[in-house]
């Protein structure tokens, strides 16, 4: 039988094996099956405990990655300690290609908001996929536009909106159908994690999130928040 998200609880969060990930990735059934089979056989699993790093800034890159399980975010710190965060990795999100392509040392950390699994793909494979699947190359070509758009747009919301914009685009982007493409209506997120993936502070982002709940856009709950109103929260977003 296909595989499916597992939830034994309406609240539970998602967590996929590397074959179940695989199956709701639109560019693996686009690959003809002797690729197929070679990215079965050679992907493998990473766990990343809550607060580790996957990669680091400066290192070489060396595999493609999808969240499996749990919530990376991707940003830069500067030696003083000062932080910007480009966005969260929610599971079904694969990440990586840009410094692959490139073929420069990474550029940003990835690292883990709480205990997280990763699938890693090595990077002969996905050069192999890059120089012979031409449905492959579409999927890159799509995500990278996609990603730079958001990014364009965070460069601009840091700039133009107030803390309440920033934090319901933060969530809205948890819930990008090209990016995130298994996002759900309840996030097993904390309001820390929120911050970390705003770029405020954790107190600005708890009066956001309040006057967010106030507004009837989202509940704020036990070990989580459900989004009420997406199309709300995206109409922060659309501001810019």
């Amino acid at each position: 039988m296909p595989h499916k998200p597992h939830h034994q609880r309406q609240h539970e969060s998602i967590s996929l094996s590397i074959p179940g990930l695989l199956e709701v990735s639109g560019w693996f059934a686009e690959l003809d099956a002797d690729a197929q089979a070679r990215v079965l056989d050679e992907m493998r699993e990473e766990h990343v405990a809550a607060g580790a790093a996957l990669c680091r800034r400066g290192e070489t890159p060396l595999h493609w990655y999808g969240t499996l399980e749990g919530l990376l975010k991707w940003s830069i710190t500067s030696d003083d300690g000062r932080s910007v965060t480009f966005g969260g990795l929610s599971v079904g999100s694969w990440f990586g290609e840009g410094t692959l392509l490139r073929a420069v040392p990474r550029t940003a950390d990835i690292v883990a908001l709480r205990d997280s699994r990763v699938a890693v793909l090595p990077i002969e494979t996905f050069e192999w996929l890059h120089r012979t699947q031409l449905s492959f190359n579409h999927f890159l070509l799509v995500q990278i536009n996609e990603r730079l758009h958001w990014f364009m747009g965070n460069y601009a919301a840091q700039r133009l909106l107030d803390a309440d914009s920033q934090v319901a685009r933060a969530i809205a982007g948890l819930f990008h159908p090209w990016l995130h493409p298994l996002g759900q209506a309840h996030l097993e997120t904390s309001q820390e994690e929120i911050a970390n993936l705003s770029g405020l502070s954790r107190q600005r982002c708890n009066a956001a999130l309040n006057r967010l709940r106030a507004a009837g856009l989202l509940q704020i709950e036990y070990g989580g928040i459900t989004v009420v109103d997406l199309e709300g929260l995206r109409r922060f977003v659309d501001q810019i």
